[in-house]
């Protein structure tokens, strides 16, 4: 029963390989659950009739996991009706196979042994066929096909493998649970009493939300101009300082609240994210960074912090037009090389869905392919994922610019996907914006009394903002004051009084 394939063709010798199997094991697995059907419990979460090389064995397994779902006995007798008109079983024998599969009564000792190698060598299989569509593809030219597509479709591929070899065992018993809270809990006892995720470098939020927690999707959303992009590249920059500090001072790994960051920039190019870092740290405009209008001190400045941040562990991924299915086979190859345990992406809404629906398809479906992607990535590799969102221009229309959840763009699914859902808000944008006319001697005081109104407004607003925490599944929703240095596009904590406010009862 065993199937040969034919590897390479033109000059080159042909390679024939037989594909791994064991028709034995198999064969004795199959006896051992028809002895004892308790059995069947202890394979089934792991060991599906697919994993079987031999097709007749996976259809045998198959009505012994279903009739053992109806609790009813399976074995040679009660099966034989099911397998009468079955071609392969007439081809062996008929439905006598069955009892000579249970043979060998000591084959219920090492059926949990059977199970494993039937399963190894069903991954075993599967690697060989994801090489084979590799070279099949590569050496098909026929179609204007991207040999980085191709590459992101095997990376996509083997890693599907890879994660059906950690399927087994997915449920924790409580203890486990337990312990895995208990770690949690020390490492907020440990960073200060409240931060038990990945640290954003901002005390407020960090006492809000305990920073950005493994396998949480988090949303940080608003209007152009709030500056949620100085945000987002605030708290990667905060996450990989912490962790070369906390590896500088030999923390364990696994203890830091710092983490290696990936930033995936849909809408602005790395070099100019990195000015904007670069900004913060040398504390020169990023406009004279970019403009040239800087002075030898200041580009000593400059140079230092360059230094200072070339080995930090914050990696740019500035690729336009990115699929979700190309965003999350990138973030594994990273998480895989660079150990990151962070991700960013900017913004949501440039994503692509997997393209495979018609033209016509509604865009709110794709959105909710994308968030629920995002999601997906977030549980896959244990890490936060910080997926910064537009809002729709509803804000614009009301009196009051506050941000609600229902200003999320496509919002359904946004909503419904994530685990915290931020707002930035900075009403010094919206007063700077109405500034009314400059008087000039003559005006009328009118004029003069409504700019002087202005200019105090302003006073009140200067380098304020506010994060807005609409939605958290972790603790309550409210209010974190921050500054914002525009100059710098640095966010940091706002002066001590009163920086935190719950949010008001509607």
């Amino acid at each position: 029963m065993a199937e040969v394939i034919q590897i390479g063709e033109g000059g080159g010798p042909d390679a024939t390989q037989h594909l791994p199997q064991n028709i034995e094991a198999e064969a004795a697995l199959l006896g051992a659950l028809m002895i004892d059907n308790r059995l069947v419990e202890d394979v089934q979460m792991k060991l599906r009739a697919e994993h079987f090389f031999e097709p007749l064995h996976g259809r045998i397994y198959d009505a012994i996991l279903k009739m053992n779902d109806r609790n009813m006995v399976a074995n040679p007798v009660t099966l034989k009706p099911l397998f009468e008109a079955d071609e392969a079983m007439k081809e062996v024998g008929g439905t006598g196979y069955l009892a000579t599969l249970t043979g060998s009564g000591a084959s219920v000792i090492g059926a949990r042994d059977f199970a494993n190698q039937v399963y190894d060598l069903a991954l075993l299989r599967a690697l060989v066929d994801v090489g084979r569509d590799m070279v099949e593809g590569a050496l098909d030219t026929s179609e204007d096909i991207s040999p980085l597509q191709q590459v992101e479709e095997a990376e996509s591929a083997l890693y599907r493998v890879a994660e059906e070899g950690g399927a087994e065992g997915k449920a924790k018993s409580f203890g486990e649970a337990t312990k895995l809270a208990v770690e949690m809990a020390e490492r907020a006892l440990n960073s200060g009493g409240h931060l038990s995720g990945i640290t954003t470098g901002i005390e407020g939020v960090n006492a809000k939300i305990g920073g950005l927690h493994k396998s949480d999707l988090t949303i940080l959303a608003g209007r152009p101009g709030m500056g949620k992009t100085s945000l987002a590249t605030n708290f990667a920059f905060n996450a990989a300082q912490r962790w070369v500090q906390d590896h500088a001072d030999g923390i364990d790994p696994a203890k830091s609240v710092g983490a290696p960051v990936a930033f995936f920039s849909l809408e602005m190019s790395a070099d100019q994210l990195a000015t904007r870092i670069l900004a913060e740290q040398s504390g020169i405009s990023s406009e004279n960074l970019r403009m040239g209008k800087i002075s030898k001190q200041e580009f000593q400045s400059l140079a230092r912090a360059a230094g200072e941040l070339s080995t930090l562990p914050l990696y740019i991924d500035d690729t336009p037009g990115l699929t979700i299915a190309a965003l999350r086979t990138r973030a594994r190859r990273l998480k895989r090389q660079k150990g990151i345990g962070m991700v960013v992406v900017d913004y949501l809404q440039l994503l692509q869905g997997s393209g495979k629906g018609s033209a016509g398809d509604n865009r709110v479906q794709e959105i909710s392919e994308i968030s629920r992607g995002l999601k997906q990535l977030a549980k896959e590799l244990d890490v936060p994922v910080l997926a910064l969102s537009q809002l729709s221009r509803a804000v614009e229309q009301r009196e009051d610019k506050k941000p609600m959840l229902s200003d999320l763009r496509e919002s359904g699914s946004i909503e419904q996907d994530a685990d915290i859902v931020l707002f930035v808000y900075r009403e010094e944008y919206y007063v700077n914006s109405r500034e009314p006319k400059r008087p000039i001697e003559g005006d009328d005081v009118k004029v003069w009394e409504a700019h002087e109104q202005w200019q105090r407004d302003m006073e009140r607003v200067y380098q304020m903002a506010e994060l807005i925490v609409a939605k958290q599944r972790h603790g309550s929703t409210g209010r974190v004051k921050m500054k914002f240095d525009a100059n710098i596009t640095r966010f940091s904590d706002a002066p001590l009084d009163d920086s935190y406010a719950p949010e008001p009862r509607g």
